[in-house]
């Protein structure tokens, strides 16, 4: 059975809304008046949630070693060491969350930054570059708080070695099919990886997506995904090594707008819905006369198909009446009843 899990009063998993979590990720470039202004426009769009990213680059990776991004001209650990926000300021972006009504999510990139932010967060986001870092996962999961792992550039082996590993210890899990590439081609993205990761871990399942547009996430939450994490930016012309995988402000309401509307179309009922009863009743197909009939004539399809309106004899029922005979004079196009019908 798949789980339903709490984050800050907003249940995920089975039964309930996609959780949209708009990523701030380092989008801000390190400016608190552009970070409030991105949680202004997150709240604004109905996201859930907005995310940052606690970075302490000496503690995440070492000075060399780590490539140039193929979408930004700096290298990572340089970016990061003039562009990370301090801890304090997360915690001032996190008073502002509470204020505006948007829950307060970040990505903690080593164990001490996640030590750090502990007091902070309702739950983890885990990116796909720690997936396999099981010492440091497992540190977070004795947390004790909800983990959301992403699992791009893995394969199921290794988040079945993950999964295994955090399970005993926390079973607030949660995982993203993810693609790890800045922008991904869309034969890559694999969708129906989703049903397949909820059938297999039976937790909720997500879709972190790294598209520069909206509707791959508009089929994740038709594949099942119950939580949303989609890079936002204020303005797309500001460079940065998340620009290309980023939407504006007006995108991400188009996205939780989208969202909450394929959420209302996903039910599994076919009826004859209340709006449809009016139009079916015109619609469909009743037998009628194609000429003026004199009484006793033979019904044949000559002088008798279907028409609209439907509130006459059904079309289906024509079969059952060619071969009869007219019970009296009826004119061109009228609606044959029973009564105008005899043997």
């Amino acid at each position: 059975m798949i789980s339903t899990i709490n984050i800050s009063g907003r249940l995920v998993g089975l039964d309930q809304p996609c959780f949209i979590i708009a990523e701030g990720c380092d989008n801000h470039l390190g400016d608190m008046k552009t970070a409030k202004e991105m949680v202004r426009q997150a709240k604004v769009a109905g996201a859930d949630a907005i995310k940052f990213q606690h970075h302490l680059p000496d503690e995440e990776m070492l000075r060399e070693g780590v490539p140039m991004s193929a979408n930004f001209n700096m290298p990572l650990y340089d970016f990061l060491k003039l562009y990370a926000l301090t801890l304090e300021q997360h915690r001032e972006l996190k008073t502002y969350c509470d204020e505006v009504g948007i829950i307060y999510l970040c990505t903690p990139f080593s164990k001490k930054a996640a030590l750090e932010i502990c007091d902070l967060v309702p739950a983890f986001k885990i990116g796909s570059g720690e997936l396999t870092d099981l010492p440091t996962l497992s540190v977070i999961a004795k947390l004790g708080k909800p983990m959301i792992l992403s699992s791009g550039m893995s394969v199921l082996e290794e988040i079945d070695e993950t999964i295994n590993t955090l399970r005993p210890i926390n079973n607030q899990l949660m995982l993203m099919n993810c693609t790890s590439e800045y922008p991904p081609r869309y034969e890559d993205i694999n969708l129906g990886v989703i049903k397949i990761l909820e059938e297999r871990y039976q937790i909720p399942i997500g879709h972190s997506d790294h598209t520069p547009d909206i509707y791959t996430c508009f089929g994740a939450v038709a594949m099942g995904a119950k939580v949303l994490e989609k890079h936002i930016i204020l303005d797309r012309k500001q460079p940065g090594p998340d620009q290309s995988v980023s939407i504006e402000p007006f995108e991400l309401y188009q996205l939780v707008n989208g969202v909450r509307k394929i959420e209302a179309a996903m039910g599994n009922i076919k009826k004859i819905n209340d709006l449809e009863k009016p139009i079916r009743s015109w619609a469909h197909r009743s037998i009628v006369t194609l000429d003026d009939i004199p009484a006793g004539t033979i019904f044949s399809e000559d002088n008798i198909w279907t028409k609209r309106p439907g509130t006459g004899i059904p079309a289906k029922k024509l079969d059952s009446i060619l071969g009869k005979k007219a019970a009296r004079n009826l004119k061109k196009d009228y609606l044959i009843d029973w009564n105008d019908i005899i043997e």
